[in-house]
């Protein structure tokens, strides 16, 4: 087989994708590409992936810092690594280094609402601030599950044990919420490195918490420089190369959408174990028997705030829509007033008859990352279009669904959502226990759905959440933190120098 060069590419070419299909060069990607540049095809898709020489280069040398590190991380100490997390988390707690670090973030505001992007999580303030820092402390003082032995099973004259051993090096691609710094570094508490790269919108935060922040303390900890890297590249396709990268041990991406979907494909390809976060939002399911004061309290206390466990659709027990559905605008009314702004809401077709034509028949301003625009109030919806999470801005937006029964509800969660985040309101602990074997979701609950948080429910910072969406997960649940992030090593003792098979 004779194996050439890919120096250039002709628009109009096929490139085969999928085993039967081909996807066709274009006149504007054929004029992109260089010699040097590589060129990733995505088989389930069919995307045609280019990867310029600078970025294939910035991210190989990111992982060549990471590799290194790794094989050194294998001498540093516990007490160093504790040191790091108490030093990185010291210097975000210093007026000086913060001061540099905000006033980087507020240039990136600014550019990202110029450019009409939502700015809602890139903004730093003083409780993300006061989270990192808990969050390094809580890895501060974690255990580490290193050589711990997770069996051992003793046979005359010989003993096997498996122990706890570090995974490798870590890729983690993200969005702009500069907070995921804090959370990710957790993988050094297991002995592992890892290499990021940060969405355009938070490039410049990331720099200064590098420079004012992690690099001083691995430094003054005596960890290799290398054990946290960042691909200083504003381009998506620094992912796509880092992603591709077979010597990374696993793949982690937080965002959402197609982007975080393609990044999970590059991954997969490369024969790298992953774990995504791609479309979020949670629902509520309200049956006949909800306590109306619970619904509409924990309804109200899922809409602070616009993240990935925010309530996104809430499906309710026709019997109980003429007293939970008024309860349910008045708990949406109410979350959009506390951020000074309306709401918005969707119906699913067939079931816009419960919602008082007041609503239907008003129009309200809308707030969104590029700018504010007048639209209706409330819009009907396909019920195929239940899964697709309304990313607000300072207008609390949701879908309703009007239900048959429980069963409907399930089928409707199963079929269209994420399978991500899950609510149950009811009064018969029966129906909960059936109701957590029917549904298809890795976090269920039985009040507000803003609980799922890896910080916030097991006092970790999470590297991310894991939807259902590609198929569950293997032996672990759906919060991935730096302490989760191990393989096992088997070691032999024997003591029968006369053993034999």
């Amino acid at each position: 087989m004779t194996i050439l060069a890919l120096d250039h590419l002709a628009a109009g070419s096929l490139i085969p994708f999928g085993g039967n299909r081909a996807a066709l060069v274009s006149p504007e990607l054929a004029a992109r590409f260089a010699p040097g540049d590589h060129l990733l095809v995505l088989q389930d898709s069919g995307d045609l992936l280019h990867i310029p020489a600078a970025d294939q280069a910035l991210a190989a040398a990111a992982v060549d810092r990471a590799v290194a590190a790794f094989e050194a991380m294998r001498f540093v100490s516990d007490a160093a690594i504790s040191a790091f997390f108490e030093g990185f988390a010291a210097r975000l707690a210093s007026e000086s280094a913060w001061a540099a670090i905000a006033s980087a973030n507020a240039r990136d505001v600014e550019t990202a609402q110029a450019r009409g992007r939502s700015a809602t999580r890139l903004a730093v303030s003083d409780k993300m601030r006061a989270e990192m820092i808990a969050g390094l402390r809580a890895w501060r003082d974690a255990e580490a599950p290193n050589g711990q032995v997770a069996e051992r099973v003793a046979h005359d004259g010989w003993v096997v044990e498996k122990v706890n051993a570090a995974l490798g090096v870590v890729g983690f691609v993200f969005e702009g919420r500069p907070n995921v710094f804090a959370d990710a570094a957790g993988v050094l508490r297991t002995g592992n490195t890892v290499v990021f790269r940060i969405g355009s919108d938070a490039l410049d935060t990331a720099r200064a918490i590098v420079r004012h922040a992690l690099e001083p303390a691995l430094a003054e900890a005596g960890l290799p420089t290398g054990a946290v890297a960042l691909v200083e590249s504003p381009e998506r396709a620094a992912g796509w190369a880092l992603f591709s990268d077979r010597r990374l041990s696993l793949a982690v991406a937080r965002g959402s959408g197609r982007a975080v979907a393609q990044l999970g494909g590059v991954a997969r390809q490369a024969g790298i174990a992953v774990s995504l976060h791609g479309t979020g939002g949670a629902w509520m399911i309200a049956d006949h028997d909800a306590d109306p004061a619970r619904f509409a309290a924990v309804a109200f206390n899922s809409l602070d705030r616009k993240v990935c466990n925010t309530l996104n659709v809430c499906c309710i027990h026709a019997e109980a829509a003429p007293v939970l559905v008024p309860l349910f605008l008045q708990a949406l009314r109410e979350a959009g007033e506390a951020r000074g702004h309306h709401c918005k809401l969707h119906v699913v077709a067939g079931g816009e008859d419960v919602v008082p034509a007041d609503w239907r028949d008003a129009q309200v301003r809308v707030r969104r990352a590029d700018g504010s625009h007048d639209e209706p109030l409330v819009e009907p919806l396909p019920e195929n279009r239940l899964g697709h999470e309304w990313e607000w801005e300072e207008t609390p937006e949701v879908s309703l669904a009007i239900v048959r029964d429980l069963d409907h509800a399930v089928a409707l969660f199963n079929t269209y959502s994420p399978q991500f985040t899950v609510s149950l309101i009811s009064e018969n602990p029966a129906t909960h226990e059936r109701f957590f074997e029917a549904v298809n979701a890795p976090f269920v609950g039985d009040g507000f759905t803003r609980w799922v948080d890896g910080q916030y429910a097991f006092e970790k910072p999470e590297l991310g959440l894991s939807n259902w969406e590609n198929g569950r997960l293997l032996a672990r649940g759906g919060v991935l933190a730096g302490s989760d992030i191990y393989t096992l090593r088997c070691r032999v003792r024997q003591s029968d120098v006369k053993l034999r098979r």
